[in-house]
């Protein structure tokens, strides 16, 4: 069993930052770790993935903007958010499957506006 917590969103103007944190129950260190998110009436879509080695990979709509990383001692996941957009408003949850079920943290909400 496996809780995750997000924590760091907030309202924020265009071009502004955020960092998301996803604290973790347990030790992580052997899994990969994803950022989602969801928008009112969006379906959830994959934002950052970053694996037990920390490479990484991103939605296009964020490459360059966002960063994940990862900080197995304190069994937490981060995604700093840069430049971000009104588009990015949304739920951004973070997600771990060390195994055949899923984890979902309970969301944290960004909403980008001026």
């Amino acid at each position: 069993q496996v809780q995750l917590v997000e924590s760091g969103g907030g309202l924020v103007q265009p071009g502004g930052s955020l960092r998301l944190s996803c604290a973790a129950s347990g030790s992580i260190f052997r899994f990969s770790v994803d950022w989602y998110r969801q928008a009112p009436g969006k379906q959830r879509e994959l934002v950052a993935h970053i694996t037990s080695s920390s490479s990484t990979n991103y939605a296009d709509s964020v490459k360059g903007r966002f960063t994940i990383s990862r900080d197995d001692a304190k069994n937490t996941i981060y995604l700093q958010m840069n430049s971000l957009k009104p588009e990015d408003t949304a739920v951004y949850y973070c997600h771990l499957k060390p195994g055949r079920v899923d984890y979902w943290g309970q969301g944290t909400q960004v909403t980008v506006s001026s």
